[in-house]
């Protein structure tokens, strides 16, 4: 006795979705929304803190009822010390509307912007010295 035949189904051949249109190599991409960021950096005067990417931001409080949800964002965020940039990272925001926004928290006295701990050149070498002889000691 022979087993039956069975058909074998053949995949289907979906369309190849389309190509994106070519882009000039120079090209940047638009961002994606202008409005938003003219909202969140919409200051009326345009003065801004002399903020660096490794400055240190901390927060003096919670988030009032008021702050907009980008502020309250920053603020509990900022509960432990984080720099700009890894709060514009988190904010997926430029560094330029991030500095706004913290220019105005800073202004409310809302967050604090600690410089970052800046070390010397070289080490001072009768520590260096010091730290070889009790080396050599042991």
């Amino acid at each position: 006795m022979t087993p039956p035949r069975r058909n074998r189904r053949q995949a289907r051949q979906e369309p190849a979705p389309p190509a994106p249109p070519p882009k000039a190599e120079n090209a940047e991409a638009p961002p994606r929304n202008p409005e938003r960021l003219y909202t969140i950096a919409g200051s009326a005067d345009g003065g801004r803190a002399e903020l660096d990417l490794v400055t240190l931001i901390v927060a003096r409080s919670t988030p009032p009822p008021a702050a907009s949800p980008e502020q309250a964002a920053v603020l509990r965020l900022s509960a432990a010390p984080l720099s700009v940039a890894e709060l514009s990272a988190y904010l997926q925001l430029p560094f330029s509307a991030t500095t706004v926004l913290i220019t105005e928290l800073i202004a409310a006295e809302l967050v604090q912007a600690r410089a970052s701990i800046v070390r010397q050149a070289l080490p001072d070498r009768s520590l260096l010295e010091a730290v070889m002889h009790g080396l050599q000691r042991l």
